[in-house]
């Protein structure tokens, strides 16, 4: 095999990808400034029982390990930054009031977790520590939207409601072993009506008959009043029902967007505690954007507060994009004459791109559009359009 060629899912990204991503990302992280969320930049290494801990059996299988050569102890490349920031709210900063922390950095993956994706996502998240209410959910939505729209992405999207309280309240006092209760996740996943009869014949009444009626509970708003009828008695259930019609309620008025329920949608259910979400976009064949309430984050670190956040992937996002137009520039000429140089100086200075063309090399720029040059006229170097 040749010494060039890369893994499989791993790829080189070539100029006008990278200067896209590029300026994605600082859009990102601007647009969670102006929430008021602070940056973080955890390391892409760290000790394993940290990386790990809480985070379940899927991250750990999406880990790369190895051993620290200097500890001789097992560390990890990181497969999701979220586990990271909670070490830093609980250990780090430790405030006592709400702590709004965003990132964005590249995460490694053992495997791609769907057919096509990358194995080294550019991940970009946020999330607000400290605040169990809605307001923290509904914050959290809103900034994630508003990412989307400052990435040029403002009409089609589908935002997908959902809340583990549902689930888990379900499975409450229910005996079942680790084998058939993935079983059921996958049934439910799949919307396989006839394996989860099978599946939850043996279970009390009304966990049996809750699971055989989240199958269908999927589709708008009125999803929500017939999840309140057949799924009634259970207090938990109530509430996360009420949250999700807040929720909605609060992204309503917009054409851009459509809200939507699936109560049977368990990615993440070992992670998330209460409210979680995607965001489908036109041209991604999955969820761009996911996210939600997980208050146990921090549990393992000594710090169980409220937590809520999202994140996507600022590769695939560019992915789904249109490409970038060209960078305007200035085509200018190679030379030592002072003026020149000075003149260069001051364009670069005031924010301009000037690119110098190299003695027999005129027709080799490809990363910039050089719609003026720079040409002496009467003994003063000035812009003139092409």
């Amino acid at each position: 095999m040749s010494a060039w060629v890369l893994p499989d899912h791993i790829a080189d990204v070539l100029p006008s990808e990278a200067r896209h991503i590029e300026e994605l990302r600082r859009q990102l992280l601007d647009t969670a400034r102006g929430y008021g969320y602070e940056l973080v930049m955890p390391p892409l290494l760290e000790h394993l029982e940290s990386l790990l801990s809480g985070t379940g059996e899927a991250l750990d299988l999406q880990t790369f390990k190895l051993v620290d050569q200097l500890s001789g102890r097992s560390m990890g490349l990181r497969a999701d930054t979220t586990p990271q920031v909670a070490r830093i709210d609980a250990h780090l900063l430790n405030r006592e009031g709400v702590a709004r922390l965003c990132y964005c950095g590249p995460v490694l993956h053992t495997r791609p977790d769907r057919p096509h994706a990358t194995r080294e996502p550019l991940q970009f998240g946020a999330e607000i520590y400290g605040h169990a209410g809605l307001e923290a959910d509904t914050e959290i939505l809103l900034l994630a939207l508003d990412c989307l729209q400052a990435a040029g992405i403002g009409q089609g999207l589908i935002v997908d409601l959902a809340d583990a309280r549902i689930i888990r309240a379900l499975f409450a006092g229910v005996p079942v072993d680790a084998s058939v209760l993935a079983r059921v996740h996958a049934a439910l996943v799949a919307k396989d009506a006839s394996e989860l009869h099978a599946l939850t014949r043996d279970f009390p009444a009304s966990s049996r008959d809750g699971l055989r009626a989240l199958v269908q509970l999927y589709g708008d708003e009125s999803v929500l009043d017939e999840a309140a009828k057949a799924l009634k008695g259970t207090p938990a259930v109530s509430t996360a029902l009420a949250g999700l019609k807040q929720l909605a309620a609060s992204l309503q008025g917009d054409s851009t967007r459509q809200i939507s329920f699936d109560l049977a949608d368990l990615r993440g259910y070992a992670y998330y505690s209460g409210m979680r979400f995607g965001i489908y976009v036109p041209g991604a064949a999955d969820a761009l954007v996911r996210g939600g309430r997980y208050d146990e984050v921090g549990a393992v670190f000594g710090r169980n507060r409220p937590a809520v956040g999202f994140s996507l992937d600022v590769r695939e996002l560019v992915g789904v994009l249109p490409a970038r137009p060209l960078r305007a520039a200035i085509r200018a000429p190679w030379s030592d004459a002072a003026g020149l140089r000075q003149a260069i100086a001051g364009l670069r200075k005031a924010g301009e791109t000037v690119v110098c063309v190299l003695p027999g090399h005129g027709s080799e720029i490809d990363e910039f559009h050089c719609d003026r040059e720079l040409v002496e006229q009467a003994g003063q170097w000035q812009v003139r359009a092409i």
